[in-house]
Parts: structure tokens; C-alpha cells; sequence
């Protein structure tokens, strides 16, 4: 939205309300009703739409729950190698997940855990398939798809795991009026999920001499 048209949507609530105190004495009960609710409308749509777009930060998330078990090959021993597939934020648009605030929650969460190492045998590569996020609502519902590919760089980069994961979250009206704010917290409370999912499936994960599996 450009500088000139904002100031021409902040300015008719007061062109309202000037209005109204001018023909006050001519118009009815009813009437007056009438304007105050158009006036609160148009105000609640420049809230709305006037708020400017902010990228999913960081450090909302981190996961910050419980420790959880790991495989003894995995403490220590994991690196992470690349995280790919995030967008920018265009602030006049969405908020998105760019590849720099996912990557960094991740390495934060991973050494919360235990489990990363500036070398580490096991390496983990991240592309962000798919953020779905709604154009508009009073809940907004973003649902991450995050592929995660662990590999055993002493044994020829065979892969130990390769997951997609899907995790969604909502944020309504509740958690803020303004949709640009609402969307960034569904996108970073999604984000936060999937990092969660993947602590699990790691927790899950059991790494034996010649063989790899997933406890069921």
C-alpha cells in the first residue's frame, strides 16, 4: 500500500467524524447509530489493513519443552548442513518462514537437546516443501511440510532418516487483532511444531552397528 493511499484511509475517520458533529442536530437516533457503527468498521479495517507484514523470528520457534532420550550415537554427533526452501518477507504482503530464522531455531533446539556438533557424524539436511497458509480469517491456520534427511557421513552419506513432516497451528483472534501479527504467530507456532516432531522421531530413532530403525 503506498504512502499516499494510507494517508487518504487514515484521514476519513476524521472526515467522519466531522461530518457527524456537522449535521448532529438534523439526524435521529437511529441515524447516529448508524455512523458510529460505519466509523468503528472503517477503523477496524485500518487496523487490519494498514499493519505492516514481519517474518516468523526465531526465537518463537525454539522448542523449549522437556529433554528428551536420544540414541547414544546421536548425542553430540549431529550437524546440520542446510536449510532450504524458506521465503523472504515481503512486508507490503504475508509474513513467511525465511531459511536464516528456521535454521536458527533448529541449531538452537538441536543444542538444547544434545544433540548437535560443529562435527558431527550424523548430518542433517532440511528443505521446507510447503508453508499452507490461509489469505484470510479470524483463526489463522498454517500447516508446515518440512522434509528432514539425516545421513551417516563415515558410511558413504548413507541416509538414516528421511522424513516429511507436517505440523499445523492455529492463531485466533485472541492471540491478535491485527491479521499480518496473527498470521507471523501461525507461522511461528507451526515452525515450532515441526521442529517438536522431529525431536520426537529423533527420540524414536535407534542406531545400531549395521542397522538403522525406527522404534515402532
Amino acid at each position: 500500500m503506498s504512502i499516499n493511499i494510507l494517508s487518504v484511509l487514515l484521514s476519513l475517520p476524521k472526515r467522519i467524524f466531522e461530518k457527524r458533529r456537522l449535521f448532529e442536530p438534523y439526524i435521529n437516533k437511529k441515524e447516529h447509530a448508524v455512523l458510529t457503527v460505519r466509523s468503528t468498521i472503517i477503523l477496524a479495517a485500518l487496523a487490519y489493513l494498514s499493519g505492516c507484514a514481519s517474518g516468523a523470528k526465531m526465537e518463537n520457534m525454539v522448542y523449549d519443552g522437556p529433554l528428551k532420550q536420544y540414541d547414544t550415537h546421536l548425542a553430540d554427533n549431529m550437524g546440520l548442513t542446510k536449510v532450504s526452501g524458506g521465503e523472504e518477507t515481503n512486508p507490503a504482503w504475508t509474513s513467511e518462514i525465511d531459511d536464516d530464522a528456521f535454521s536458527g531455531a533448529l541449531k538452537e533446539s538441536l543444542t538444547a537437546q544434545g544433540l548437535l556438533s560443529d562435527n558431527g557424524r550424523y548430518q542433517l539436511e532440511v528443505v521446507m516443501v510447503e508453508v499452507d497458509q490461509p489469505m484470510f480469517g479470524l483463526d489463522m491456520a498454517v500447516t508446515t511440510h518440512i522434509k528432514y534427511i539425516l545421513s551417516d557421513r563415515e558410511n558413504g552419506n548413507a541416509v538414516v532418516m528421511d522424513e516429511t513432516i507436517a505440523a499445523q497451528y492455529t492463531a485466533t483472534l485472541g492471540d491478535a487483532f491485527a491479521a499480518v501479527k496473527r498470521l507471523r504467530l501461525a507461522n511461528e507456532g507451526s515452525g515450532k511444531a515441526n521442529i517438536t516432531a522431529l525431536l520426537d522421531k529423533l527420540s524414536a530413532l535407534q542406531i545400531d552397528p549395521g542397522e538403522i530403525s525406527l522404534t515402532q
